[in-house]
């Protein structure tokens, strides 16, 4: 008997479009939304553009994690929808198809998914998390070449000024410098120049600013005036500032790993706060991949409209459901973080909740005759909408009356 039958495989290509779909959207979605605030964040800070690329590279396991799931539901969701539309269902029940095997595929689908979302969150997310912090603090820090802005006078050091009024070919064109030196004993140097190129050395810690046609003013205390020098060619050696080190990963409970969280919580010489930080977020990882394994009970659940009825209201229910999980879990980690409530107690009471209310939506479904777990909200919206139509219908009457009166 082979494990995987033609229904399977039909169900399997069902689930698997828009599970994909669903997934791809979400995530990009998401890094469209912090794509946008992040080039606002590096032109602010004078940084290159690739450099945005590196941190949303660093930010798809974060946004994985939460589009897994979504994709997860709609695309069993939508697969049993189009089933129950079509009565393909009602065959499959009438020859001997229980609903629970129905669930074969989408419970593959669910492991394995759950598998990978939890490697992610476990490992894979707080080491790319850790990265893109370390490129926002490069940033900051002028690491990446941000210590030098176009259009505005930036302070290299304790005595040299520099200012760039145009910067082309990615830095290596630069027009309208202007450059201020001075010394412990008064002695100063102002440099124009028409065009300028920064060049390596030998030295890691200096570079050399190549000016080309300018004018340098050397002044100092013990001279009557000012020397002036008109050049075609001069360099002026810059000492790099000292740029901070990164801390080490591990300064937020998101850049630790699960068995690293382990680690802190039952590290008794750290903080009771640090400690039930810790846990909170080791909990609020496991919480959230094990209710992966719900979510084709709560997609057959809502997938199947009553019947005549073509509603949509269960896949807007579907995720609403799970968004409101996303968020009660992050408010229980507070909670447990701030040692208000024992972080375990904090984080899996709302999960065996929802639980019971996702056993209880799949019991009606498959094992009461007739069972509709989302029959009255369907009834519910269809004696709003009529009466919305009817308000509607209503004004549109009125003003035509008010209009012929005129």
């Amino acid at each position: 008997m082979k494990f995987l039958t033609a229904t399977d495989r039909y169900i399997a290509r069902l689930v698997l479009l828009p599970l994909l779909s669903t997934l791809v959207i979400a995530a990009m979605l998401l890094l469209l939304d912090k794509m946008l605030r992040l080039f606002d964040f590096v032109a602010a800070e004078g940084g290159p553009v690739s450099v945005v690329w590196r941190m949303l590279a660093n930010l798809i396991p974060e946004y994985m994690s939460l589009g897994i799931p979504i994709g997860l539901m709609l695309g069993i969701l939508l697969a049993f929808r189009k089933l129950a539309t079509t009565s393909e269902i009602d065959i499959f029940r009438a020859v001997g198809q229980s609903y629970w095997r129905l669930l074969r595929v989408p419970y593959l689908f669910a492991i394995g998914l759950a598998l990978v979302n939890f490697a992610i969150v476990g490992w894979v997310q707080p080491t790319s998390r850790y990265l893109y912090e370390e490129l926002r603090f490069d940033l900051r820090s002028g690491a990446l070449g941000a210590s030098i802005k176009v259009g505005e006078f930036n302070n290299l050091g304790d005595n040299l000024t520099v200012r760039i009024e145009e910067s082309r070919n990615q830095g290596n064109d630069l027009s309208g410098l202007f450059v201020f030196a001075e010394n412990k004993k008064g002695q100063s140097i102002s440099v124009t120049a028409e065009k300028g190129q920064f060049l390596r050395t030998d030295d890691p810690d200096t570079i050399i600013l190549r000016l080309t046609n300018g004018t340098l003013v050397h002044d100092a205390p013990n001279y009557r005036s000012a020397r002036v020098l008109s050049f075609s060619s001069h360099d002026v050696p810059i000492d790099l500032p000292q740029i901070e080190q990164f801390r080490g990963r591990g300064g937020k409970d998101r850049e630790y790993t699960l068995n690293e969280l382990v680690k802190v919580g039952n590290d008794m010489e750290r903080p009771k706060s640090e400690r039930n930080a810790a846990w909170s977020n080791f909990h609020f990882r496991l919480v959230e991949v094990a209710m992966m394994f719900l979510l084709p009970l709560l997609a057959l659940a809502l997938a199947i409209p009553p019947k005549r009825s073509t509603s949509a209201l269960g896949v807007f229910l579907s995720i609403v459901m799970v968004v409101t999980y996303h968020k009660i879990n992050e408010y229980a980690e507070s909670l447990g973080a701030l040692g208000q409530v024992p972080p375990a107690v904090a984080l899996w009471v709302p999960c065996f909740a929802f639980a019971a209310l996702i056993f209880w939506m799949y019991h009606v479904i498959a094992h009461v005759p007739g069972g509709q777990p989302i029959g009255a909200l369907e009834v519910f919206a269809a004696k709003a909408g009529k009466s919305i139509k009817k308000l509607f219908h209503f004004g549109r009457r009125k003003s035509r009356l008010l209009a012929q009166e005129v």
